[in-house]
């Protein structure tokens, strides 16, 4: 299991953003990203929420589709994302998400997403565009194991990379892009039901 630090701060200018990134860290492509957030009805006893559920997704790079599914135990300390992820590959998403399907788990929230990433050190640095929600940039390391020295060894180097982008920290964001799009779901329900 890889512990996750990440960071993600909306972006105003993604053109100018881009030429920075270009500058510091190695292009490793494009990519369009179709998730799925499975989860079992909150309303059932037997069945507790799963937090942000299982994600499907279906990633595209280089003209290939890869299946991968992800689950997390996730945590938000001053803007940065720490979480314990569980990630493997699927050949058939539409095989496991019927598997899901006859577990009791159903939909709950889809994200689509398109950019590049790029490494720089240990760095992932990706530019999204996240349907619905806007530009992004985010910043990850993997960690091996989950201590504090670590952890907190991560958190300076993506806050600094983030400083060298130019993108104040005031425009970090601390929600999941699934509490945003849930939020934004909800609005749209309740503005059509007026």
């Amino acid at each position: 299991m890889a512990t996750e630090i990440e960071l993600k701060a909306w972006v105003d200018d993604p053109e100018k953003t881009r030429a920075l990134i270009d500058s510091l860290a190695q292009s490793e492509g494009t990519y369009e990203k179709f998730d799925t957030y499975w989860r079992w009805s909150t309303d059932d006893p037997k069945n507790p929420p799963l937090g942000s559920g299982v994600r499907v997704r279906k990633e595209i790079r280089r003209g290939n589709t890869t299946g991968i599914i992800t689950f997390k135990n996730k945590e938000v300390r001053d803007g940065i994302e720490i979480n314990d992820e569980r990630e493997f590959e699927v050949s058939d998403t539409s095989v496991f998400e019927e598997l899901l399907k006859r577990l009791g788990l159903s939909p709950w929230i889809e994200k689509h997403k398109t950019g590049q990433s790029w490494r720089a050190g240990r760095i992932t640095v990706e530019l999204s565009l996240v349907e619905k929600l806007g530009w992004f940039v985010e910043l990850e390391i993997l960690l091996d194991q989950r201590d504090s020295e670590g952890v907190e060894a991560a958190r300076t180097e993506l806050v600094a990379l983030l400083d060298r982008l130019g993108i104040p920290r005031d425009r970090l964001e601390e929600r999941y892009y699934i509490e945003m799009l849930k939020m934004r779901l909800t609005s749209s329900n309740e503005a059509t039901s007026r």
